[in-house]
């Protein structure tokens, strides 16, 4: 007997996915429940076969037959002797629409986030417009909870008894299943537990927004616990001396050890591969380092997981910004890979500029691993990197003195000031380029193209007029007409030329600016523990060592934040200073360019 489903959203195919449009409350017929990815194949009753998400559709129980998947295969006679083991079968053909329905609000109008296609590799639907996002919600999804929250560790909850709420939705590459895909790092990638992501770790941990702008998934540090930093603060865990991170007194504070020379990578060479038989797509990057000159390659999924493991590592004392958003429409069309791969390359080149995420093991064998086997055996040491969350504080030795801690305190508040006025800045750089790149793209230059024929209108009914000489004039006129028409050509590219990097670079700085919150947030929680120690003291819950213990090492904490802050300034007057010079320097010759047509048209006209 055919399984029937209820269609619990709208669900609109995108045309050469192999996928079937279904509406809400629609009833579908189950063909194929192994498809893999959080998809499944249906029919509906028009006889249309192909995919719809699982999460979309509800199966119907009551349309089920009364024995289980292996009554099913025997003889009619052994049918009637029905178990509750019998029908947890069918129960686990629903979890991914029951649970996960229950988190989005079962009945809601508002779908969970489809899955990624088995034939599309990577997810979301901007369309054609690449700044419609950036316009549609102000604050872009980054959390505007710019004080700390009393634990430290957290910016928001997920739902009371669900540590997990919502999470498979938030994160476009969240974990979907076994199934999901079929070689060895897709194998690895749906372990939970691989990757640092136990449900006794989520259930207490804090929870750090991975990027601020593109995503609201609330990723478990390991290295947190019910009561936040000070896990680091009273540990007794020692870094091994190669993975000590220093810290230095330079002429603006402290500042991280920056090496001899400067890491960096080209992202180029985008290539489609496909596997199972045709049937799932993707798009491969050739990564290549000035450290080795050696390509490497990697699918968008392997740069995510690197951010992840990024974030685990290094979340609580460095920002790290989110990934270029994810995308299923037109993901092989040349301007979405292009734009991709142009995004991918300024985040990895912002990474490469960072001393300590450069530095890192993990982020090196991302660069530089030498085959298949170097690359699984490393990327399974990473995952089993016990130094992570605040964690990381153990690594860290400053070569200065303790701080004081109200000095470091006015600091941190003066950074946060800043910070959140510069991202209130930065997006209304972002709303004010997209509103002017709409109107070059469409209204200016129709326009240009209106004064342009009327021009040429009137120079054809001058040349009708049969007046002797009038040939100079109405070529000059028609000449004129097509100059306003060149310019509107001209107008309409511009922005791709010279706003496209201020608007990139913006938007790059709009992640960055997310993450500091929840790092700022960290340090905070450190020092209002480190108040509280005469008080545990007195209640026996520290002993006065440890209140000491706890002094020094928020002091290290506080060089980190510095040493992050100055990092942050210096990298923003470098990189304002460069984008803003090419911006100018684009628009000048735009308009030496008008200027020079314009020139040429006026030398056509002769003065009687």
């Amino acid at each position: 007997m055919a399984l029937k489903a209820q269609v619990l959203y709208d669900f609109t195919a995108e045309p050469g996915n192999n996928e079937l449009t279904v509406k809400e409350g629609e009833t579908v017929t189950i063909t194929n429940q192994q498809i893999g990815g959080g998809w499944i194949e249906a029919q509906n009753s028009r006889g249309d076969v192909g995919l719809v998400p699982e999460d979309y559709i509800e199966l119907n129980k009551s349309a089920l037959p009364p024995f289980s998947a292996a009554a099913a295969a025997a003889p009619a006679a052994n049918v009637g002797s029905v178990t509750n083991s019998d029908l947890s079968f069918f129960d686990a053909f629903a979890p991914a629409a029951g649970t996960q329905n229950q988190v989005a609000g079962r009945g809601s109008s508002t779908p969970p986030d489809t899955p990624v296609s088995p034939y599309p590799d990577e997810a979301d639907r901007n369309g054609g417009d690449p700044w419609s996002s950036w316009s549609t919600d102000p604050s872009a999804g980054a959390s505007n909870n710019w004080a700390s929250n009393p634990e430290g560790t957290q910016t928001g909850k997920a739902a009371a008894g669900d540590s997990w709420a919502g999470a498979s939705h938030g994160h476009p590459q969240a974990y979907q299943g076994p199934g999901a895909d079929d070689d060895e790092w897709d194998d690895e990638w749906d372990d939970k537990s691989a990757a640092g992501f136990n449900e006794a770790e989520s259930g207490d941990g804090g929870a750090m927004q991975r990027g601020g702008a593109h995503a609201s998934m609330k990723l478990k540090f390991p290295g947190f616990s019910k009561s936040g930093p000070e896990l680091y603060l009273l540990c007794k865990q020692i870094a091994k001396g190669k993975d000590k991170l220093t810290i230095y007194m330079g002429e603006v504070g402290p500042v991280w050890l920056y090496p001899e020379s400067q890491l960096d990578c080209v992202v180029a060479d985008p290539k489609k591969g496909s596997k199972m038989y045709g049937l799932k797509s993707y798009i491969e990057y050739q990564i290549t380092a000035n450290t080795t000159n050696r390509p490497v390659n990697h699918r968008y999924k392997h740069f995510d997981w690197l951010y992840e493991r990024l974030l685990d590592k290094f979340g609580s004392a460095i920002p790290i910004p989110s990934l270029p958003d994810k995308q299923v429409t037109g993901r092989f069309e040349e301007e979405f890979i292009k734009m991709r791969m142009e995004r991918l390359q300024g985040w990895m080149s912002r990474m490469c500029r960072h001393p300590v995420v450069a530095s890192s093991e993990v982020f090196q064998l991302f660069l530089t691993y030498k085959d298949e086997k170097d690359w699984k055996t490393g990327k399974r040491k990473a995952e089993k990197d016990e130094t992570v969350g605040v964690m990381i504080f153990t690594t860290i030795e400053p070569e200065a003195p303790d701080l004081d801690t109200i000095e470091v305190e006015n600091k941190c508040d003066q950074f946060s000031r800043f910070t959140k006025a510069m991202d209130d800045g930065v997006k209304e750089i972002l709303t004010v380029g997209h509103e002017h790149w709409k109107r070059c793209t469409g209204p200016l230059p129709k326009e240009y193209q209106r004064i342009g024929k009327a021009f040429q209108n009137l120079s054809s009914v001058f040349n009708s007029s049969g007046y002797q000489g009038e040939e100079t004039l109405t070529d000059a006129m028609t000449a004129a007409g097509k100059t306003y028409e060149e310019i509107a050509q001209l107008v309409a590219e511009q922005p791709k030329k010279d706003l496209h990097f201020l608007m990139e670079t913006n938007n790059e700085y709009k992640g960055l600016l997310g993450c500091f919150p929840d790092t700022i947030a960290v340090h905070k929680a450190a020092i209002d523990k480190v108040k509280e120690g005469d008080k545990l003291v007195a209640t026996s819950k520290i002993s006065p060592q440890e209140k000491v213990t706890m002094a020094k090492r928020v002091s290290t904490m506080s060089y980190a934040l510095q040493a992050e802050m100055n990092h942050f300034h210096s990298n923003r007057i470098y990189d304002y200073n460069r984008v803003m010079q090419q911006y100018l320097e684009e628009q000048v010759k735009f308009y030496e360019t008008i200027a020079a047509k314009l020139r040429q048209a006026h030398s056509q006209f002769t003065t009687m």
